[in-house]
């Protein structure tokens, strides 16, 4: 079983497609036999997430630091709720466990996990697939930028080819599935 570390919002955001794209991957996951690992929260698109895998019968294992357990309110009802000292832990706990990253819809804290996984994936720390669910066009900006960065020669082209896009969960995972196939 593969296990793949979300990154997304503790908020539901205002379209009603990042909550239903959020409980399609969830779903898919465990369709699929993989694992979730996320930041361990019962409220929105994680909480969202968590529950649709442990409603389809997958495993979803959650990390939070000490000091965010309430304020981010832990879900108790995964197959494991890892708790961690601070968020330096919680972060390299969630890439341990996990084969591959996805980013959902999120805010300032789903920007800095994505570009620090990217980060190492770019510094070769790990060779994880890492992917972004570009539902209803949120991403769309900071994917442009993204290109706009390798236009301007501050990132390479190569970099940015490794970044796996798709604006529907099922697509997505089956790009991130070939990535898995290819690492062997």
């Amino acid at each position: 079983m593969s296990r793949f570390c979300v990154y997304l919002g503790s908020r539901e955001g205002r379209d009603p497609q990042f909550l239903e794209a959020t409980r399609r991957l969830g779903s898919e996951l465990a369709r699929r036999g993989h694992g979730l690992v996320y930041g361990g929260a019962r409220v929105g698109l994680m909480g969202s997430l968590a529950d649709a895998v442990m409603a389809a019968g997958g495993e979803a294992i959650g990390v939070m630091p000490d000091h965010l357990v309430e304020r981010e309110q832990a879900h108790h009802g995964l197959t494991e709720l890892v708790r961690v000292r601070n968020m330096h832990e919680r972060k390299a706990s969630m890439a341990t466990h996990a084969d591959a990253f996805i980013v959902l819809p999120g805010g300032i804290g789903t920007l800095e996990e994505f570009f620090e996984a990217w980060t190492w994936h770019y510094l070769g720390l790990h060779d994880k697939p890492i992917g972004v669910l570009d539902t209803a066009g949120f991403y769309a900006p900071l994917l442009a930028f993204l290109d706009s960065t390798v236009a301007h020669g501050f990132l390479n082209g190569r970099t940015r080819a490794e970044l796996v896009d798709a604006t529907e969960p099922e697509d997505l995972l089956d790009a991130l599935e070939r990535r898995l196939a290819e690492r062997g």
